[in-house]
């Protein structure tokens, strides 16, 4: 199936899509702030830049879109009707890439947790999704995953 769009459109549109400070991103920050929570963002000298690091507590969190990093069994995460054989290269390639930062990140004594985009999507779900990263971060896990799907 061919893009509905110009590839000149396209291209803008894929330009405007952000790695860092996704809205995502700025609710889970908005959350651990009013919990008291203090953290640094996107420090480069960890593997994979994650989104939000609390040093004094070796915790890093990724906030990852399920369309992006290929949440596995999440609704959001479909593949493109267009180009498919890209897509599942790229997507695997993310996947592939943040599955060895996470590995380096514990085997340096951190501590990582995955709070994936469709948690944070309803305005219903952010007290439960604060009070469960809360949780996470004052637990002794080693790692931890936070989604809509069942069991997380």
């Amino acid at each position: 199936m061919a893009d509905i769009v110009d590839p000149a459109t396209r291209s803008r549109m894929m330009s405007g899509i952000r790695d860092k400070h996704t809205r995502p991103e700025l609710l889970l920050r908005k959350l651990l702030h009013a919990s008291g929570f203090r953290f640094r963002l996107h420090r480069r000298d960890l593997p994979g830049s994650p989104d939000i690091v609390l040093p004094i507590r070796n915790v890093a969190i990724f906030v990852n879109g399920c369309f992006w990093h290929a949440h596995e069994g999440c609704r959001f995460a479909t593949l493109p009707r267009s180009r498919q054989s890209f897509w599942k290269k790229k997507l695997e390639g993310n996947r592939a890439r943040d599955h060895v930062a996470v590995e380096r990140l514990l085997d340096q004594e951190w501590r990582v947790l995955v709070v994936w985009e469709c948690a944070l999507r309803s305005s219903i779900d952010l007290d439960r999704v604060s009070s469960k990263v809360g949780r996470w971060i004052r637990g002794k896990q080693r790692y931890g995953a936070i989604s809509l799907l069942a069991g997380n």
